[in-house]
């Protein structure tokens, strides 16, 4: 059932717009910064247009795509009407109204500073009050979730809680704890300086409470795709979840360990002890275990729908598959460029490789392979699995769907690599202008013009999503059925308490947050000589 309709609706047209409004001002980075174009002239302009692309893909579009995505599981896998849709519905506005006061100043040019904020540099206080907005916002979203799980089991005492919506949860609490981190920092160190209240600002202990939020928010972004893999694609591809169990373990492995692995951002920075960034980089690899645990557990359950539909031997299920469906097609590329990513991923965690990549291109490719590759493509899987159910109209653009996922993924991997290369030969990013005719970066125009081209690429496949979409919903009314999630080869019948609810794993988070950043954050808190003069951006003081 899905009752909310229109709630979802806006939740996911707000996402996309605004996604392809950043995806066209990264195009436009990306040309601006090669030997194709001329030089613009003016730097300003190029962070400015960072500020707002970073800003919009890092908080707003992934916040409101798990906000959609989680009010749709929530009434489709409890089979109850949303509880607190009020509430939903001032949680959306107040992120409109957030996402519209940080980009004013940002279009105006008074807070060209990047998402990340780069203290000591401060932009308008506008900005950051608008970010803060959009954060309160998504809180909502994180109550209403425990809310309505909590009606749930009151009305079905010691049934196991639905698997789509106990990652949703764990997902929820999840954000709602990253957030703190990046709250604290706004709240506590750059807002007042921004609002003049004070005119200098501990920049390292800014980046220490940005780095907690800064590498887990990653895995906020993962977990609808995560949703994703384990209820919608062997669903689709008309096979069965190979593991109710081992997808519970992976999403409560994900709340315990990817808080703690933040500060492996800051192997440069000098005011972290060397003994917290080797404890952040182990953790940083254990991560990579809830991503295994996944490949394993949805290779398995693809492995069964080839054999449903008769697939037999060693490799004989593959050729079996449904190749024509664009689950199968979207859920290979996730993998594919996941793996890449995941691969860069082990670099940028080790102490002694990241120093010959810190700061470089290769983790702008890093980044985006991740998200802009792996997690986005599962994105548009979300929105054309759920359109026919909110909009009663059934997609039947399969062709334009299968092109669209097709130059996405090729798009990703010519923007990504050539990026990844440029970075090992030292191409540092965040750099506004390259002089291509000086013989020591010459011969890295040719990769950058690759990724340029990939940009465009990019730009075709949004818009073809944009048209999918469209044409959806102006496509004849339907029989579209009621929305259901991957049934489990072994439906549990009685779940461990540990892995129906989430009391344990929070508190373990909580704890494991505490220990890894309580010393750092005490230490610079404590000092008085740490600060710095505040850098003042776009404004006259």
């Amino acid at each position: 059932m899905l009752n909310s309709r229109r709630l979802i609706l806006s939740h996911f047209w707000l996402a996309f717009s605004v996604f392809g409004l950043a995806l066209l001002l990264g195009a436009w980075q990306m040309f601006v910064r090669s030997p194709l174009a001329a030089w613009i002239g003016n730097p300003e302009w190029y962070y400015r247009s960072v500020t707002a692309h970073g800003t919009v893909m890092g908080y707003v579009f992934p916040t409101l795509v798990a906000m959609g995505f989680g009010y749709a599981i929530t009434e489709s896998s409890l089979s109850q009407n949303l509880v607190g849709r009020r509430w939903a519905w001032a949680g959306f506005w107040l992120i409109v109204i957030g996402a519209v006061m940080a980009m004013i100043p940002v279009s105006l040019g008074w807070a060209s500073v990047l998402y990340t904020f780069y203290p000591p540099m401060i932009g308008s206080p506008f900005y950051y009050i608008g970010v803060v907005l959009v954060v309160v916002g998504s809180w909502i979203w994180v109550a209403l979730m425990s809310i309505n799980l909590m009606v749930w089991k009151r009305a079905n005492p010691g049934a196991p809680v639905p698997l789509a919506m106990y990652a949703n949860v764990a997902g929820s609490y999840l954000w709602g704890w990253t957030a703190v981190g990046a709250a604290l920092e706004l709240l506590l160190q750059i807002i007042p300086a921004a609002l003049g209240l004070k005119s200098t600002i501990d920049a390292g202990l800014a980046r220490i409470f940005f780095s907690w939020t800064l590498h887990a928010i990653v895995y906020f972004w993962l977990v609808p795709t995560y949703i994703a893999y384990y209820t919608i694609v062997p669903r689709a591809i008309g096979g069965r979840l190979y593991s109710d169990s081992m997808a519970r373990i992976s999403f409560v492995l994900f709340l315990v360990v990817a808080m703690p692995i933040g500060i492996h951002h800051t192997f440069a920075d000098p005011e972290v002890g060397a003994g917290f960034k080797f404890v952040h980089s182990a953790f940083t690899a254990i991560v990579a275990l809830p991503t295994l645990l996944t490949v394993f557990t949805i290779c398995a359950s693809v492995e069964i729908a080839g054999r449903l539909r008769g697939g037999r031997g060693a490799f004989g299920w593959l050729t079996a598959l449904p190749w024509k469906n664009p689950t199968m097609l979207a859920v290979t590329f996730s993998f594919i460029m996941l793996g890449f990513g995941g691969a860069g991923g082990l670099i940028n965690m080790s102490y002694q490789l990241d120093s010959s990549i810190h700061n470089t291109q290769w983790i702008t490719g890093h980044f985006h392979l991740i998200f802009g590759g792996a997690i986005v493509i599962m994105y548009f899987v979300i929105a054309y699995d759920l359109w026919p159910h909110l909009t009663g109209r059934p997609l039947i653009s399969l062709s334009l769907m299968r092109a669209q996922l097709w130059l996405w993924f090729i798009g990703m991997i010519v923007t990504t690599f050539p990026w990844h290369y440029v970075g090992i030969l030292g191409m540092p990013r965040r750099m506004a202008f390259y002089d291509y005719t000086d013989p020591a970066i010459a011969d890295q125009a040719v990769p950058v013009i690759m990724s340029a081209f990939g940009g465009f690429i990019l730009v075709i496949s949004a818009a073809l999503f944009f048209a999918v979409l469209i044409r959806g919903h102006r496509a004849p009314l339907g029989d579209t059925g009621e929305y259901r999630f991957s049934i489990a080869v072994h439906p549990p019948v009685r779940v461990p308490v540990a892995l129906n609810t989430h009391a344990l794993w929070v508190l373990l988070m909580i704890g494991l947050t505490i220990t890894n950043y309580g010393f750092p954050i005490l230490q610079l808190a404590l000092r008085s000589d740490t600060s710095v003069p505040a850098v003042y951006v776009g404004m006259q003081r």
